[in-house]
């Protein structure tokens, strides 16, 4: 265990404060060409710009300087684990995340539904961002499958991603993943990286081959992509670490998968932000920390949509009052990670933050934009000291030492 958490164990007392996380997916950006600003700078932000003139703000790091991360690592960092020493793979989190059950030894893995044209190669990594109801009856079609010595679950988990566990006497989840990451070129074999999971490679790869066959005639999503290949460990939990009775409202699975592996109450909501707000009213008594999760501002930045992120950002900023209106005793704002539109991926860059509290010293920065931000005070931290500063702010955590 990292030495931190059995230092937080020790300080981590129960009070009736309550802290939120407020995450909005792929937050950060960059200044886009056709717009001469980032989405954040052209986004109308009132009430997000006032909670920063009362907080302490910054850009943070999720893993380290010039890493790019995935959202599982970076969520991870977030809730206070070091992405480092806690590893996951994406996979595992998708199965948590659609409430498949999990045993010792299966391995999971994150599935894509994409478009590949006549010589095999890949047009389009998401398959034109087919329905969840498309993406459940080619998971259907799939499941009818058979690999001797291998059970195969796949069930959608939105859009075009699915999740797929397999079950079967001595598999090992140290893979490759079949996805390349990007367009133009085929889809890789599945390889192992040791030698002891080469039996489970070759069985992936034989599913991966009846599966071409039978998607063959679809369109537009016709092949699949794996990749974030994992098999259980155990992790800590918020509530022995920090001493919380922690939940999580998000609207997309691997968001609640992450959640419940680090012992979050998944909270049932609905698919908007207007739910998610809801989600939050209706539970704000029973909890004392809240994961409220946004994903669609990381859609749109993937998607290269400027306008789109801007869109999401001044909703989000729309329901800040009914958030501030419960009175929290400390509001985190952040993202996992960057994933400006200009770039359409995640990126390196810092994410915006702002940690309010009644007992933060509000810096000089009056805008929420990454260009104010960089005088911020908190410039230069890493999201995995987030978590023990909001603990701080909450006074959950005794002195330290005589």
């Amino acid at each position: 265990m990292d030495s931190r958490f059995e230092l937080y164990r020790s300080l981590a007392v129960r009070t009736p404060s309550k802290i939120v996380f407020l995450v909005m997916d792929g937050l950060g950006g960059l200044v886009h060409p056709d717009f001469g600003r980032s989405e954040l700078e052209a986004a109308r932000l009132p009430n997000l710009d006032a909670l920063a003139r009362e907080s302490a703000t910054g850009l943070s790091l999720p893993i380290g300087h010039g890493i790019t991360p995935g959202s599982g690592p970076s969520h991870l960092a977030l809730f206070g684990y070091d992405p480092l020493s806690y590893e996951v793979g994406r996979g595992l989190l998708s199965v948590l995340g659609i409430d498949l059950e999990l045993r010792t030894g299966d391995v999971a893995a994150r599935v894509n539904f994409c478009t590949v044209d006549d010589a095999g190669i890949i047009r389009d990594r998401r398959a034109g961002r087919i329905a969840t109801t498309e993406c459940a009856r080619l998971c259907a079609l799939l499941r009818e499958i058979r690999i001797p010595g291998l059970e195969i679950q796949l069930q959608p988990e939105m859009d075009y991603r699915a999740a797929l566990l397999i079950r079967g006497a001595g598999l090992d989840g140290r893979l490759s993943d079949s996805d390349p990451q990007r367009e133009g070129f085929a889809p890789l074999p599945v390889s192992p990286k040791v030698e002891e999971a080469t039996a489970t490679a070759d069985l992936l790869n034989a599913f991966l081959g009846a599966a071409r066959e039978r998607l063959r005639n679809e369109s537009p999503a016709n092949m699949i992509l794996l990749r974030g290949f994992a098999q259980h460990q155990g992790f800590p939990s918020m509530r022995d670490t920090f001493a919380l009775d922690p939940a999580c409202i998000a609207a997309y699975p691997m968001y609640r998968g992450v959640s419940r592996l680090v012992g979050m109450k998944v909270l049932a909501t609905g698919s908007t932000i207007e739910d998610e707000v809801k989600t939050l009213e209706q539970h704000w008594g029973e909890h004392d920390f809240f994961f409220f999760h946004v994903k669609k501002t990381d859609s749109a930045g993937e998607d290269g949509n400027f306008e789109g992120k801007v869109a999401v950002l001044e909703a989000v900023d729309a329901l800040l009052p009914r958030l501030r209106a419960l009175q929290p005793d400390v509001i985190v704002v952040t993202g996992d990670h960057s994933t400006p539109s200009a770039l359409s991926a995640h990126s390196w860059h810092p994410v915006p933050v702002i940690l309010w509290g009644r007992h933060c010293q509000p810096d000089s920065v009056t805008e929420f934009h990454e260009r104010a931000l960089q005088s911020g005070s908190l410039c230069g931290i890493h999201h995995v000291d987030l978590m023990p500063l909001a603990m701080a702010n909450a006074f959950k955590f005794l002195k330290y030492g005589a």
